[in-house]
């Protein structure tokens, strides 16, 4: 089953595939891989971090990509980089600041090329006028940092609820916006717009690509202000952060919000044990993550045998600490937990070797651990599978 993957590929994979050329017999291209990994979250922060100065021009075209989170010094030495391709790259990075490059390049139809640069290329107030008289785009102007200050004040008070909730997200709205936006119709956009002002506080370490400097006191009170704060919003941000200082964890282990233990649990390497399996058992949407973690609780979970939900039995079948073999959930009307049930360690010699002439527990029934090294030989020969 496809899972979404949580460790990063060392650097040197991932180069070796981003600059990889494509064999004509390949059933994937080594393009298709290179456009695929950035959505893996398989690329280390390192990575990124050293394609502005990477001796391989092709990394450095890449850096390009993400012009706006380059610092200035990075910008300009990819200005004068010694390769005419990565100049050329950086040349169109420059068009995203350029407002009659954006009126130029801007697609009428609807598109993707069209969203990408309402959304991040500054913009002429041409455009601007014509998204307001269409009433088209208005969200990627809310969205768009480059939007003038104006506008974000007109999109504020737009009927559309999306548009208005982009401007309550934005961390450059003023105390005016954010007093009208309080007191907006829509629940959500005025919660944000209530929380705004304290992620406008946050301390930043670096900017761009720069690598993060070890959070200090001044970004932990900012943590903490946020894991203690009365909006639900700042305590879910700061649970779900790759930043947050690990002696946070205990109190929003503690959160009386359940959206906030649960991203805590999918996030956080040391989110308690209970705490995971809390998510695991509330949350099947989260199981095919947690399952792959070792903060899982494997053992101790004979309460859950009866539980309604087949998924969480499945877990506690396969418990190696039960206090009697599951032999009962043998014939559980759900497959996953028979299935489960056929790998507990548990279950008697005389039990199992019947498992193993079953068709549909057969292949669980040989990943039981208890079985012997011969038991597994005389599977294999029983198999066809001649012997070294």
């Amino acid at each position: 089953e496809w899972v979404w993957p949580r460790t990063t590929l060392p650097e040197e994979v991932v180069v070796k595939l981003m600059t990889a050329s494509t064999d004509p017999d390949d059933l994937v291209t080594a393009d298709e891989i290179a456009s695929s990994l950035p959505f893996s979250r398989q690329i280390p922060d390192s990575y990124y971090r050293s394609l502005p100065t990477h001796p391989n021009p092709k990394l450095r075209i890449q850096a390009t990509f993400t012009w706006q989170s380059l610092t200035d010094d990075q910008r300009e030495a990819l200005r004068a980089d010694p390769d005419p391709a990565v100049r050329a790259a950086a040349q169109r990075g420059d068009r995203e600041y350029d407002p009659a490059a954006t009126e130029a390049d801007l697609p009428e139809r609807d598109c993707h090329a069209r969203v990408h640069i309402l959304l991040h290329h500054a913009l002429p107030q041409s455009v601007i006028d014509r998204c307001f008289a269409d009433r088209r785009n208005l969200w990627s102007l809310a969205t768009n940092r480059h939007t003038p200050a104006d506008a974000v004040d007109r999109l504020a008070r737009d009927p559309d609820r999306t548009v208005r909730l982009a401007v309550a997200q934005r961390n450059d709205v003023g105390p005016e916006v954010l007093a009208l936006l309080a007191e907006d119709p829509d629940e959500e956009v005025r919660a944000h717009a209530a929380v705004r002002p304290l992620f406008q506080a946050r301390p930043h370490s670096s900017p761009g690509w720069q690598p993060p400097a070890p959070a200090g006191p001044e970004l932990t009170a900012w943590y903490r202000a946020c894991a203690t704060s009365p909006h639900l919003l700042a305590r879910q941000a700061v649970a779900g952060s790759p930043m947050l200082p690990p002696e946070l964890i205990p109190l929003l282990a503690a959160d009386p919000d359940p959206s906030v233990r649960h991203l805590l649990a999918e996030y956080q390497e040391n989110a308690p044990a209970e705490t995971v399996l809390e998510a695991f058992v509330a949350r099947p949407d989260l199981r095919e993550t947690l399952h792959l973690t070792t903060r899982l609780p494997r053992t101790g979970l004979a309460h859950l045998l009866a539980h309604h939900d087949p998924g969480v039995r499945a877990l506690a079948a396969a418990d190696p600490t039960l206090p009697e073999p599951p032999v009962a959930l043998l014939d559980d009307p759900s497959p996953e937990v028979r299935r489960a049930a056929a790998t507990n360690p548990l279950l008697p010699a005389d039990v199992l070797e019947t498992l193993l002439q079953d068709p549909d527990l057969a292949r669980p029934a040989a990943a039981n651990p208890s079985l012997t090294g011969p038991r597994l030989h005389a599977l294999l020969d029983a198999a066809g599978l001649a012997r070294p």
